[in-house]
């Protein structure tokens, strides 16, 4: 089955928004042998695959699964039901989405590449001195200094994520240092598992599993990075993790 002239220029009514399916982008899940597709808004796609919070609906193009979205093959309802258990197309969407691939333009990657290396920059220059003078670093300063390291941003990876690699890669044409801070963090048991891949976004110095499944870890991070990092766990685990800033001396 193919698209008609009519159905590739069907919109999907979103409010402020219309998302047309001649503009929408696809997203594409495979696995054991079978393919799904979605068409989606390449925006709104992006920022759910940066785990914000989106709205679904405004997010779809049309509200298909396809296994080939191109040509608009639908996949079939037995084999939808069978991987996903659910035949709700925005959450089939969301895990398409954040778990397979967004086929984005490069001209759409550039500017999303450009914006996240400027959000790393701004970080840095907000957070990090000059060791010499203790003067911060301008973010046109980090920038050039970015660039003439060159390091490369990735545009699916936060800010927060890339600090580190980014100051390790300027620290060879910059002098620069930045005040990391050490966390001791206590979740309980029933978040651990979904907060350890938090943690892994910084440098787990030691960490240790306890027997009814809870987890007390000890981190470092940039200073300047501890706000956003209380407000992301602390949204993650309802308000029940503890955290103890201390030296890196102790042990846990």
């Amino acid at each position: 089955m193919r698209f008609t002239f009519r159905y590739m220029h069907a919109v999907h009514n979103t409010g402020d928004k219309v998302v047309t399916v001649d503009e929408a982008i696809i997203a594409r899940f495979e696995t054991k042998g079978k393919k799904f597709e979605i068409l989606v808004d390449a925006e709104i796609a992006y920022a759910l695959k940066e785990g914000k919070q989106v709205s679904l609906s405004r997010m779809l193009a049309a509200n298909h699964i396809f296994t080939d979205a191109k040509k608009g093959t639908k996949a079939s309802d037995s084999d939808i039901e069978k991987e996903f258990e659910t035949a709700d197309v925005e959450k089939i969407a969301e895990r398409i989405v954040q778990k397979g691939d967004i086929q984005i333009t490069t001209e759409f990657r550039r500017k999303k590449t450009e914006e996240r290396k400027r959000q790393i920059a701004s970080m840095i220059s907000k957070n990090a001195v000059n060791p010499q003078t203790k003067a911060p670093h301008p973010q046109e300063r980090i920038l050039a200094a970015m660039e003439q390291a060159r390091f490369a941003a990735v545009p699916f990876r936060t800010a927060e994520q890339q600090v580190d690699d980014a100051l390790k890669a300027i620290k060879s044409v910059l002098p620069i240092s930045m005040e990391q801070a050490t966390l001791l963090v206590e979740i309980p048991a029933k978040y651990s598992s979904k907060c350890y891949g938090m943690l892994k976004e910084y440098t787990i110095i030691q960490d240790k599993w306890l027997p009814d499944g809870s987890l007390s870890a000890k981190i470092t991070l940039p200073a300047g990075l501890k706000d956003n990092f209380f407000r992301a766990i602390n949204n993650a685990t309802q308000g029940e993790v503890r955290i103890q800033e201390l030296s890196k001396d102790v042990n846990i």
